[in-house]
């Protein structure tokens, strides 16, 4: 059974997830398919397809997550430290054609959010600067071609 590293962070943030869907999004659903079932005839009534279809998607993801959860390896990242890119390090990058830094940190597959600057492991970013130290330069093919960049900060949080 594959394990999957995971910040503190991104598993309370699953968990939480887990707790709205079971306790806020389930009754809720369950509540529209019996409103809906009180409308009559079911095979033409759009509100209780739409409400069912809710139904079976809050159900797909809470198994995906109990999934996930059980098979979380939660790293501490307080606890880390040094000048070496890995699994939790907050690092700043330099476009070396923009000059422009971009920060992020890098965390499991499954809490990565690149708008909010978390880095999946598994990205070729990510798995480009691993092991890389403060004035290293890494290039990465990207879908609007090859990119390089400088690392200018590695810190640990």
């Amino acid at each position: 059974m594959e394990k999957f590293p995971m910040t503190r962070e991104g598993l309370q943030s699953l968990e939480d997830e887990r707790r709205r869907l079971k306790n806020e999004e389930r009754p809720a659903v369950i509540k529209a398919i019996a409103e809906a079932r009180e409308h009559g005839d079911l095979s033409e009534n759009a509100e209780y397809h739409a409400a069912r279809e809710r139904q079976s998607f809050i159900e797909g993801r809470l198994a995906e997550l109990e999934d996930i959860i059980s098979r979380a390896d939660v790293i501490d990242t307080s606890k880390l430290s040094g000048k070496t890119i890995r699994f939790g390090a907050t690092i700043v990058v330099a476009d070396e054609d923009t000059d422009e830094e971009i920060t992020y940190k890098i965390v499991g597959s499954h809490e990565a959010d690149i708008n909010a600057g978390r880095l999946s492991i598994t990205a070729p970013l990510a798995r480009a600067l691993i092991g890389k130290t403060i004035g290293d330069s890494v290039a990465v093919m990207t879908p609007g071609g090859d990119k390089a960049y400088e690392v200018c900060d590695v810190r640990f949080e």
